[in-house]
């Protein structure tokens, strides 16, 4: 009967020498310029963009809701929320929906619009 041989085990590896760490690159001198750039230019204050700033004439029907003078559209919308909400037309079960009563009827064409399509409707009646 023969006996196989096991193989000679294996001799560990020498232990490395910890190579001289060298320092990392001073940091700060990067930091200071970014933080002179960051102070140099001041955060920029957002101008409106002039067109929707421009007055809009109203149809008869909408000056008859948000008044007669002419308005920007953003203005337009302000109003038209400020009835809304003045007199109770928002759906009380989808908030989301808005019930026209007898002026906003002639404005919207429909008894019931959403809040996301009034806008478009009210680009109807305004030039």
């Amino acid at each position: 009967m023969a006996t196989a041989k096991k193989a000679p085990a294996k001799k560990a590896a020498p232990a490395k020498t910890a190579a001289a760490k060298t320092p990392a690159p001073a940091k700060d001198v990067a930091t200071e310029k970014s933080a002179a750039k960051t102070a140099a230019a001041p955060a920029k204050k957002r101008t409106p963009n002039p067109a929707f700033m421009k007055a809009l004439t109203l149809s008869p029907e909408l000056s008859a809701v948000v008044g007669d003078k002419p308005l920007p559209r953003t203005e337009i919308v302000s109003k038209l929320w400020v009835y809304i909400k003045a007199n109770n037309l928002q759906d009380q079960a989808n908030k989301r929906m808005i019930n026209a009563d007898a002026k906003l009827l002639a404005v919207f064409g429909k008894p019931q619009v959403s809040m996301f399509e009034m806008a478009g409707l009210i680009g109807k009646h305004v030039k």
